[in-house]
């Protein structure tokens, strides 16, 4: 009874949402699409030119946004992006799809063969594993998934590159911080305004490669 109360006000929150009547607006497949923005205007990140890889994409709404900035005067985009999830997503044009899991090795070889040796500006990542609802198990899902996001990002990022994580407020959150700070000159975390007041999730914005 209680799961059907929690359904009912979910979906009226959701329906209210002034973010979701404003993706539906802007043609976005998901509210998500105004966290990135926020982020990357705060930043001051992704420009024309720039090689994107978004990580965990589907349905696309951050590869949306990330089109948007990288679109040409003359039609097309100035750049590339490059997006990858397990889960299928409708094509957004000139965004190259690659579907796979990319906790498997063959997955990330074959994002690494589409890459081939170009440099990448920014890495953005809004994946979150399934949460079982065990504290221990969900943080340690959550740090793994984070860390396999900056190790793609350390082998393919250009010395002044960027990366974007989603990770969750709670057990390993300060460990997440502690290991993306060994490895990047600056790290940020970032609550945007479109994340939900309830959600614990927080991104962390890690710029400029240490030793590079």
């Amino acid at each position: 009874m209680a799961k059907k109360k929690f359904s009912k006000q979910w979906i009226h929150d959701h329906i209210n949402d002034p973010y979701v009547k404003m993706a539906q607006q802007k043609g976005y497949r998901a509210r998500a699409a105004f966290k990135l923005t926020e982020i990357l205007d705060a930043e001051k990140l992704l420009k024309r030119g720039d090689v994107v890889v978004d990580l965990g994409a589907a349905p696309g709404s951050w590869s949306q946004v990330a089109r948007e900035r990288l679109a040409a005067p003359g039609g097309g985009i100035d750049g590339r992006i490059l997006a990858l999830d397990i889960l299928p997503m409708e094509p957004v044009a000139d965004v190259e799809f690659l579907q796979g899991d990319f906790r498997e090795d063959t997955v990330l070889q074959q994002l690494q063969q589409l890459l081939g040796d170009q440099p990448v500006d920014l890495v953005i990542s809004d994946m979150a594993p399934n949460l079982s609802g065990v504290s221990a198990a969900d943080s340690a899902r959550i740090q793994h998934v984070c860390e396999l996001a900056m190790e793609f990002a350390l082998a393919h990022l250009k010395p002044d590159g960027a990366l974007i994580v989603k990770a969750f407020h709670g057990s390993g959150f300060s460990q997440i911080v502690k290991l993306f700070k060994q490895h990047f000159v600056r790290v940020a975390e970032r609550k945007p305004k479109a994340s939900r007041d309830k959600s614990s999730e927080t991104f962390i914005v890690s710029r400029g490669l240490k030793g590079r």
